[in-house]
């Protein structure tokens, strides 16, 4: 069976990183082809090293400043790919452009493989979102990671027998590195104290390309430091650095920004924080396995289950939203229960045996 696995940003990864191994020594030939989304070295390159991951079999240059070149960089050197590989499969993860080289795939006539299968925020503002309605759409499996998200495509009108619910893999990677992560010094090299800092860690383009949107997160961290008397850690995505440099917005001397750190540095720094600001999705799902609690500085979320949970609270752009929010999340007791499939082990090998034609047992 030949595999042609698909990715391009940090999130993708990591998540992958376990599965990539296994595919590379179970199929007959495993094609990985990474997009170049993330292009900065900090965002992807340095992930490699630290994970273990081989180099791609194939590397494309996407850093154009529109996303029609983007795209057609990626599309048209994943369709080079595809002809001459002719793999069995394709496997993609998640909502990004990279992922959505599946529309590409399924016009060739070749099934595609989707993890992160049915997230649903309800927001068409959101670039996500609809990218992952329509790679949903024209796959031919849908792994969603838990029982939400599988019902959420089967309300959509989704086979039942396209659908299987795999687990999310990010606790079996936090897991495979847990030493590692341990051995971390990032605490020690920022001169912090386990729960006596907070993280925050913004990069979507609705939040850092819209000015007002973007100066409104940095009053609100302003605000939460005056009110915490704490010292916010802010790692620093290259879209969120060219805007602050740009704007030139008033920083309070608490709010710290740093350049992106490493998987293991930032997951330390995670799993010890009295509390985590993000508008990521993985950091929510980390977040929430870690029993730290989590402001999530968007509108919505495409992981309800984080807040149906309680370790998680979607507080909008505001300044005294984010502000209040810190301060509710702070002062709660904690102690939830993880939604079902975030700490499920054995992910990556039975999406590996599925891929590789074996049956999905759940």
């Amino acid at each position: 069976m030949k595999v042609v696995t698909l990715l391009g940003t940090r999130p993708e990864l990591i998540r992958l990183s376990l599965l990539i191994r296994m595919l590379d020594e179970w199929a007959t030939r495993h094609v990985m082809v990474h997009t170049g989304q993330n292009f900065d070295w900090r965002l992807s390159g340095v992930f490699y090293e630290e994970l273990g991951i081989r180099p791609p079999d194939v590397q494309i240059d996407a850093r154009k400043t529109t996303i029609g070149g983007q795209l057609a960089a990626i599309f048209g050197t994943v369709e080079e790919v595809l002809l001459r590989e002719k793999p069995d499969r394709v496997l993609v993860l998640g909502d990004t452009n990279s992922a959505l080289c599946a529309v590409l795939a399924e016009r060739m006539g070749i099934p595609v493989v989707h993890m992160e299968a049915g997230n649903r925020c309800y927001d068409l503002q959101v670039p996500e979102e609809k990218n992952r309605r329509v790679i949903d759409a024209v796959s031919t499996w849908n792994l969603p990671y838990t029982e939400n998200s599988k019902m959420n495509l089967l309300r959509e009108g989704f086979p039942v027998q396209r659908i299987f619910r795999s687990g999310n893999p990010i606790f079996e990677v936090l897991e495979h590195y847990r030493e590692q992560i341990a051995a971390s010094d990032v605490l020690e090299r920022l001169k912090l104290a386990p729960s006596e800092y907070l993280l925050a860690t913004i990069h979507r383009a609705e939040n850092v390309d819209v000015p007002e949107h973007l100066a409104g997160i940095l009053e609100g961290l302003n605000r939460t430091a005056r009110q915490t008397g704490l010292r916010i850690v802010c790692s620093l995505h290259p879209r969120t650095r060219s805007r602050l440099r740009k704007d030139g917005m008033p920083i309070h001397p608490l709010v710290e920004f740093y350049e992106p750190f490493g998987f293991f540095d930032f997951v330390s720094l995670e799993k010890n924080a009295k509390c985590v600001l993000t508008d990521s999705g993985t950091v929510q799902e980390e977040c929430c396995i870690f029993q730290v609690p989590t402001v999530t500085v968007r509108l919505t979320t495409e992981r309800p289950e984080t807040v149906d949970c309680g370790s998680n609270v979607v507080c909008g752009l505001s300044p005294e939203r984010i502000a209040d929010a810190v301060r509710v999340m702070t002062s709660a007791q904690g102690g939830w229960t993880p939604p079902d499939g975030y700490t499920e082990e054995g992910v990556a090998r039975k999406v590996a045996k599925f891929l590789l034609g074996g049956n999905f047992h759940v």
